[in-house]
């Protein structure tokens, strides 16, 4: 019965730390880090922005500080959730960020977003909270390759997903869409193992399917939670 309990101890450790995860990113390119806070930082690689280019930031929250200025960028956010579409509205944003009320799947249709246990936080999970689970709204969600389509966008130069655990199916989706992932060159995800339903393998398994459609990691945080991929022809 003990080692029982340290067994299930261990894992939910694991699954918090990211242990078992390469701490050591495949490929070296000179990063940049923006953003005002901890929370809302993000490492990318500014080589491959081109001038005019497009980002997709999907996953919004109430901090779009990260978000990047200085490279002549379209940027395109994307967030279902009622109080961040409130939080963007209150901003005085200039005309090349573009703000979409609906998120990112594996599917177009709808989804379920329960709300996290603490009123005070704002993002809420594709995946099911027991908790919350009679507060849960319904969103609209599209696949990438949908949104790629209905904006016009055959490349894409950056794509950065903060999306609560949806995007074990988001990166599974993509890796099956050769032509969406050849049209994005960077990504930059926040992986969610720590979440229960989710652990390392699951992150693992999305690692290896970017690996065999060409991307390679070049940013691991020092927790493994936060990730930056680069396509490599």
């Amino acid at each position: 019965m003990l080692d029982s309990i340290r067994l299930r101890f261990k894992e939910g450790a694991d699954r918090v730390l990211g242990r078992g995860l390469p701490v050591e990113p495949a490929v070296v390119f000179p990063t940049a880090t923006l953003g005002d806070s901890s929370y809302g930082a993000w490492t990318f690689c500014p080589a491959r922005i081109a001038q005019g280019g497009v980002i997709y930031s999907f996953g919004v929250d109430e901090d779009i500080s990260w978000e990047i200025k200085e490279y002549g960028v379209t940027i395109h956010a994307f967030d279902p959730t009622p109080r961040s579409a409130q939080f963007v509205k209150r901003q005085t944003l200039p005309g090349e960020f573009i703000f979409h009320a609906y998120g990112i799947a594996d599917y177009d249709g709808t989804a379920s977003f329960y709300p996290p246990e603490n009123s005070e936080w704002v993002s809420h999970t594709i995946l099911k909270r027991r908790a919350t689970a009679k507060k849960a709204i319904e969103v609209p969600v599209r696949r990438l390759e949908t949104i790629m389509s209905s904006l016009g966008h055959e490349r894409v130069d950056l794509i950065k997903m903060d999306i609560e655990g949806a995007e074990y199916g988001v990166i599974g989706d993509i890796v099956k869409s050769s032509p969406v992932a050849g049209g994005a060159e960077q990504l930059l995800v926040e992986f969610h193992h720590r979440f229960p339903g989710k652990g390392i393998a699951d992150t693992k398994e999305c690692i290896a399917a970017l690996e065999r459609v060409q991307f390679k990691s070049f940013h691991i945080s020092p927790s493994t939670v936060d990730w930056g991929f680069v396509r490599c022809r």
